[in-house]
């Protein structure tokens, strides 16, 4: 696993000053309880809180109600915006193992997921998603030796000599040396290294590798053309906003917005506005911060 772009300091969402666990605690019982859920309440605590300090507020939460956080959300929201709610208050790496194994589970598998994942993520990132995944093995474990059976027989069994050498530059080298092996590749054969791959491979594999070069070069232009894509067409995919959102929020929003302005010539923002509605879409609205 290589390691890419990291920064705190470029997320839309931060610690919030003069945080009070108990208050945030009492508003969220307050809004759960009772006969109605008061959704703003969920969406300003919750969004306006770093995940450190969500983390806190699960806890708390648990000891005052005997609940869990998560399990009440469950039951009193629905949909998209339960997902997102829900995803807002795991773990990071806990977060990303379950969409690894929800990409993992079932009939097929949905590739395009793992590959945002591994591609994006930093090595610090993925052994914290692998040590997760290894914690929760023993309550899925039928499921992790069909998937890595799975990939096994996409991958490893089916790459040849040549593919491997890919994966292996690709995946063992700094992104500093990548960056110097991308100029490089293109002096020597005239063509880019992602020219090459589309060239020589195709499925899957092409498809990671070439969003692993994307990543080396830019991961907030690579997560904004995923952004694009996923409100692109007849529908949304509201997976592949909540997963971004929620796991770029306090790394580098920011920057994936300047990039989708830069490539897509509107604002995230606006985008979000024209394109999600509801809670769900405000909940968007609140984690991409105020329009630029």
């Amino acid at each position: 696993c290589i390691c890419v772009y990291q920064s705190s300091a470029r997320g839309t969402v931060k610690d919030k000053t003069n945080f009070n666990v108990d208050e945030d605690v009492s508003a969220l019982r307050k809004a759960m309880e009772g006969l109605g859920t008061t959704e703003k309440t969920l969406i300003d605590v919750l969004t306006q809180r770093s995940n450190p300090q969500r983390q806190l507020i699960a806890k708390a939460y648990e000891k005052a109600t005997g609940r869990t956080l998560i399990d009440d959300l469950k039951g009193d929201t629905r949909g998209d915006f339960e997902d997102l709610l829900v995803a807002l208050v795991m773990p990071p790496a806990l977060y990303d193992c379950h969409e690894v194994i929800k990409a993992m589970k079932g009939a097929g598998t949905t590739e395009s997921t793992l590959t945002e994942i591994f591609a994006s993520r930093s090595n610090k990132q993925i052994r914290e998603l692998s040590e997760a995944y290894l914690a929760i093995q023993q309550y899925c474990t039928h499921t992790s030796s069909e998937s890595m059976q799975a990939l096994y027989e996409a991958g490893e069994k089916k790459w040849g000599t040549d593919e491997g050498k890919f994966i292996d530059i690709l995946c063992h080298r700094s992104v500093p040396q990548l960056r110097q092996t991308l100029i490089e590749y293109k002096n020597i054969s005239k063509k880019t290294l992602q020219e090459s791959i589309k060239s020589e491979m195709s499925g899957n594999l092409e498809k990671l590798l070439v969003a692993v070069v994307k990543c080396v070069q830019n991961v907030p232009a690579y997560l904004a053309e995923r952004l694009f894509k996923s409100m692109k067409g007849a529908g949304t995919t509201e997976s592949t906003l909540t997963r971004i959102f929620v796991s770029r929020s306090e790394i580098d929003l920011i920057d994936i917005k300047v990039e989708y302005k830069k490539l897509f010539g509107c604002s995230l923002y606006s985008q979000l506005e024209s394109e999600v509605s509801g809670d769900y879409g405000k909940t968007l609205k609140c984690l991409c911060g105020q329009e630029e």
